[in-house]
């Protein structure tokens, strides 16, 4: 199932429904009302960066009954399983960002706010040999961002 079959805008829920769940199932995952529910409010939008309160806050205020550790619990799941992307900008702080292509991402530090990074704009060079055992899944690479004060 294509994801940007849920990415049109215009698209009434109800009629998402359907591919939402074909969604789920096809990344072995049981479509759950609540899982449905929030893949609805993550992916309707099109590619996007979130985090688990800020996705808790939208099901709040689109009245799908859900706690917070549930929404947390989703996010993981549907990270395992391929849909979505973690996004760690420090300790403290992760995303889930629905594009999973390669990609890299700025933060900007004054408004707590993910963005993408042109691929093309960044080359990762001279990669490091991983110790013996082991092998590199993912570079990430977070440009931090500050406004300029008086600019």
């Amino acid at each position: 199932m294509r994801m940007d079959l849920l990415k049109k805008p215009g698209r009434g829920t109800e009629k998402r429904m359907p591919e939402i769940r074909g969604l789920l199932r096809q990344a072995g995952l049981r479509p759950t009302r609540q899982r449905v529910a929030l893949a609805d409010l993550l992916f309707a939008q099109g590619p996007r960066h979130i985090s688990a309160e800020g996705l808790h806050e939208e099901a709040m205020a689109n009245r799908v009954p859900v706690s917070l550790a549930t929404v947390y619990n989703t996010l993981h799941q549907f990270t395992e399983v391929g849909l979505l992307r973690e996004v760690a900008v420090d300790g403290t702080k992760t995303y889930f960002d629905t594009n999973t292509d390669d990609h890299h991402h700025f933060f900007v530090e004054d408004d707590n706010e993910v963005l993408d990074v042109p691929l093309s704009s960044l080359r990762v060079e001279e990669i490091p040999v991983p110790p013996e055992g082991m092998e590199i899944t993912r570079i990430d690479v977070i440009v931090r961002l500050r406004r300029i004060k008086n600019a």
